[in-house]
C-alpha cells in the first residue's frame, strides 16, 4: 500500500528508543521527511546517519519550552503535515508511595507539556486544512495497571484532551488520535518488571515471565509491528479517524471497548 506520505514532514518525539525510533525509521523508508527530538545526541546522530537527507534533529527534553521553539525555528516556513507526542513516563509507584512532588512532576511530563506543544504547531495545521496528530499513550487509560497511579492518571486526561480537541477542529482536515500499548519490547516496559520484583521478592526474570503469560496472545509486542500501525494514522489513508484510543495490547485489556 502507498501511504501518500513521500516527503511530507514530521515531528517525532522520543526518536532513539522505542516506539518513536521505529516510527522514524518507517518513515523514512516511506519517503518522509523527520525532526527527530530525543535528548542522546550521539543516538541522534547515529539516527541521522541512517537517512541524512530526510532526518534532522534537536537534541533536547520535549517536554521543555525552550525545545519548542527550538524546533519551531528549525521548522521554519516549511508546511507539517504531522506529530507524533511521544516521551517517556513517570517512575512506578502505588498511591501511597507518591508525594505531591510526584503528581506534580507527572502533570508536566505527562500533560502539561502536550497542551502547550498543540497550542504551538496546531494553528499551522489547521491553516494548512491537513494534519495529523498522533498520541503515544498506554493501555492502562482503558485497564489500569498496578504501581502505575502517575501514568494511569496523568495519560487518562490526555485521552480527554484529544478527544475535546478532535471534536473542536473536526472539521478542519487535521486529526487527533491515541495509541496505547501494551507489554512491548522496549526499554520502558522493564521498569514495570523491576517494581513488581522489588514488591514481591520474585527475580526480575521469572517476574517477567510471569507477565508475558498473561498476554491472550502469548508474547510481547514488537516496536516496529506498532510503527506500521502508526503510520497508517499518520497518513491520508486515516482521514475519517479522529478522536479515537486505538488499543494495542495483544488482547490483553479484557473490556469490550478495549
Amino acid at each position: 500500500m502507498d501511504l501518500e506520505i513521500r516527503e511530507q514532514l514530521f515531528i517525532v518525539g522520543g526518536a532513539t528508543s522505542g516506539f518513536g525510533r521505529a516510527i522514524c525509521l518507517q518513515l523514512v523508508s516511506e519517503g518522509a521527511s523527520v525532526i527527530a527530538v530525543a535528548r542522546g545526541e550521539e543516538k541522534l546522530q547515529q539516527l541521522q546517519q541512517i537517512a541524512s537527507n530526510q532526518i534532522q534533529y534537536i537534541c533536547g527534553d520535549i517536554t521543555n519550552e525552550e525545545v519548542h521553539q527550538r524546533i519551531a525555528t528549525l521548522l521554519g516556513n516549511r508546511k507539517l503535515h504531522g506529530i507524533v507526542i511521544n516521551a517517556g513516563g513517570p517512575p512506578a509507584k502505588t498511591v501511597m508511595e507518591t508525594t505531591i512532588e510526584d503528581w506534580d512532576g507527572a502533570y508536566f511530563s505527562l500533560l502539561r507539556w502536550k497542551i502547550l506543544f498543540i497550542q504551538r504547531f496546531l494553528p499551522s495545521l489547521i491553516q494548512n486544512r491537513y494534519g495529523r496528530i498522533l498520541f503515544i499513550e498506554s493501555a492502562t487509560v482503558k485497564q489500569p495497571l498496578e504501581n502505575l497511579v502517575l501514568s494511569n492518571s496523568l495519560r487518562a486526561a490526555v485521552v480527554g484532551l484529544v478527544k475535546t480537541l478532535s471534536q473542536e477542529v473536526a472539521l478542519s482536515g487535521v486529526t487527533l488520535n491515541v495509541l496505547a500499548p501494551g507489554s512491548h519490547n522496549t526499554p520502558a516496559i522493564d521498569r514495570i518488571y523491576k517494581k513488581k520484583s522489588e514488591q514481591s521478592g520474585i527475580p526480575f526474570d521469572q517476574v517477567k515471565t510471569n507477565a508475558i503469560q498473561q498476554i491472550p496472545v502469548g508474547f510481547l509486542g514488537e516496536a516496529a509491528h506498532f510503527a506500521s500501525l502508526a503510520l497508517w494514522l499518520l497518513s491520508p489513508h486515516s482521514n475519517f479517524i479522529t478522536g479515537q484510543t486505538i488499543t494495542v495490547d495483544g488482547g490483553a485489556v479484557k473490556g469490550i471497548m478495549g
